[in-house]
């Protein structure tokens, strides 16, 4: 037999083998599931302050970049290796700041308006059904639909009062200690994890020369290349969504501390500051934000009657188109590039997955995603010679460089 007929045997024997152990261990990793995921989430306990040290040094690295040179460009030469600490030291202490003076004006306006509205919502109901009812004059069948809804409203609420609240605050009470553990657990999290975001932050110019390092001992000149240029394009695209969605939401904020500032002189609407807030944070959180922030807010602003809170709704619908149609595609256009139903389908499958955390990321992470799904169909037509497949379709043709070119 041939030395080739030999290797031709040897290298089928071999892939035969390799498919039999790969499909052994895809078999064991579908059995034991369950055990696996655990082991994942008992992997990204440990790991919790790593990674929220971890996030927050990805956060903070935009503007200590940004501020570096400038500062260095002030120190004399003999202190400019200083910069990077002077700037990672400013750009947490303005951090800080930042979230004391939020926190120190929410809190406040918070324990307050839930107290009021507590005790304001009997009273509130009782105005909002006269009202209501004094809107509906002259039409019997409406008054009866509507005395009725209310009705069914406050035997709800009373219900859910007693079978569900009291219930739930027993509980709450009785597993306080376990509550209390929980806190103090996450504080330290958090604690180790802001050392572990200064030490990142401090070194990462070193981390990413460390990097780049690896990449090309291990991988070909071209592979090397090609992966960084990935990573900057991944980077760029998380930088830009969440840079332009906290811009977006703090516009969006004050636009609405304006509107309640305003209202409260004309119509006496209350907790301007604390309304304004909520209404921003949330707007953070793609497509289903606007309608989760405008819920308290518009319990908030029923306090002060019920004409209040219909402008109030109808303002903030007012303002989500424009932010969804203008102000928010004009910020966020270069950085995801996706439409309005992809947006909602990345959102709803990461949420499925991650929660919380899949509903904050699942926008960029698709993106980038798509973006590499839509490279390799213009690679595989073009190596077809398909590619008026794609007439008609300019805008989801990419750049020769996938947009990946620096400037």
């Amino acid at each position: 037999m041939k030395k080739e007929d030999w290797k031709r045997i040897f290298y089928q024997s071999l892939t035969g083998f390799v498919s039999l152990a790969l499909a052994i261990l895809l078999f064991f990793a579908i059995k034991g599931f369950g055990e696996i995921r655990q082991s994942f989430l008992w992997l990204l306990g440990v790991l919790k302050p790593v990674i929220y040290g971890g996030v927050m040094a990805y956060l903070l690295k935009t503007p200590c970049n940004f501020l570096e040179k400038r500062v260095e460009a002030l120190l004399p030469d003999k202190h400019k290796k200083r910069a990077n600490g002077l700037t990672v030291l400013f750009v947490l202490i303005l951090t800080i700041l930042i979230i004391y003076l939020l926190m120190s004006m929410v809190i406040p306006e918070m324990v307050g308006s839930t107290l009021i509205l507590v005790n304001a919502v009997p009273q509130k109901m009782d105005e909002f059904a006269k009202w209501l009812t004094g809107m509906l004059d002259g039409n019997e069948m409406l008054q009866t639909y509507a005395n009725t809804a209310i009705v069914n409203v406050e035997n709800h609420l009373q219900n859910w009062a007693k079978t569900d609240l009291l219930p739930t605050m027993q509980g709450m009470m009785g597993g306080f200690a376990d509550t209390v553990g929980s806190v103090v657990g996450i504080l330290y999290n958090l604690l180790i994890g802001v050392i572990i975001c200064i030490y990142l932050l401090l070194g990462r110019k070193t981390f990413a020369r460390q990097g780049k390092a690896v990449l090309y001992a291990v991988l070909k000149t071209e592979r090397a290349d090609a992966v960084l240029t990935e990573l900057r394009f991944i980077d760029k695209t998380f930088v830009g969504f969440f840079g332009g969605k906290i811009l977006d939401s703090a516009i969006v904020g004050l636009i609405c501390y304006v509107f309640c500032i305003i209202m409260t002189f004309t119509m006496g609407f209350p907790n301007a500051v604390l309304i304004s807030v909520i209404v921003g944070v949330t707007n953070v959180i793609p497509y289903f934000g606007p309608y989760i922030g405008a819920v308290p807010s518009a319990l908030l602003v029923l306090i002060s009657g019920p004409v209040n809170c219909i402008i109030f709704i109808v303002f903030i619908i007012i303002l989500q188109q424009f932010d969804g149609n203008i102000l928010g595609p004009a910020l966020l256009a270069d950085s995801v590039g996706l439409t309005g139903f992809w947006v909602l389908f990345s959102i709803t499958l990461f949420q499925g997955f991650f929660g919380f955390v899949g509903i904050l990321v699942g926008v960029p992470v698709f993106a980038v995603i798509y973006d590499m799904v839509r490279r390799l169909v213009m690679t595989g037509l073009e190596k077809y010679g398909k590619t008026e497949l794609l007439q008609g379709n300019a805008a989801d043709v990419p750049k020769p460089d996938g947009g990946r070119t620096e400037k």
